[in-house]
């Protein structure tokens, strides 16, 4: 008996210990899971995020609509408990959107791509997303899209004094140490003009 209750013990002591499975978000529209949280290396800490939104990105090829990646973006939780907090229980405001894009605290978008796309078509749609940005640093930024395949995923972070962290299916690229250009990236989907109008309202639908 007393085996018995010393091994029950152990096994609810082992339960106990186990990290409980992250809570997920499914994109309705391509099924795509996104965690409803993740961490980010900053000054070698891990900062805690939290997932403000998802949305899919979608392409019109000669008469279909064709799904290319889904799209989530994670925000601090100390950037939500200060300097985003003026903008809970509020409407959705382009200040909320402004603050999002230039806002110095750590946050990233993750593209979870739902079909192959060719590095020149990836590109291409890039230089176009970014038409108006700094040119040399848009080459930089494009040259990092090989092409992609269905499944894999690529991390845009903004690192301290809005330095652009790009990871492509795994694989980090060297930082581009421009707030501007940071910026302008994370304004492809939430400027005034956005990339696609339903993928604005998406990013923040968890806020």
């Amino acid at each position: 008996m007393r085996f018995i209750a010393a091994a029950t013990a152990a096994l609810l002591s082992l339960c106990l210990a186990a990290p409980a499975p992250a809570e997920q978000v499914k994109e309705p529209s391509s099924g795509v899971i996104f965690d409803t949280t993740a961490t980010a290396k900053v000054a070698d800490q891990d900062v805690a995020l939290s997932l403000l939104g998802v949305g899919l990105r979608v392409k019109k090829i000669a008469f279909v609509s064709a799904k290319v990646y889904a799209i989530g973006l994670y925000v601090s939780d100390t950037a939500l408990a200060g300097p985003l907090a003026a903008h809970k229980g509020k409407p959705a405001s382009e200040a909320l959107y402004q603050d999002l894009i230039w806002g110095d605290f750590p946050k990233q978008v993750v593209l979870k791509f739902t079909r192959t796309v060719g590095q020149n078509k990836i590109q291409e749609a890039m230089r176009e997303a970014l038409a108006g940005a700094d040119k040399t640093r848009t080459e930089q930024f494009v040259s990092y899209f090989p092409e992609v395949k269905e499944g894999q995923e690529c991390v845009l972070r903004w690192a301290p004094g809005g330095t652009l962290e790009v990871s492509m299916a795994g694989l980090g690229r060297p930082p581009i140490a421009d707030k501007n250009f940071a910026a302008a990236v994370f304004g492809i989907w939430m400027r005034q003009e956005p990339l696609q109008d339903d993928i604005k309202k998406a990013l923040i639908s968890r806020f």
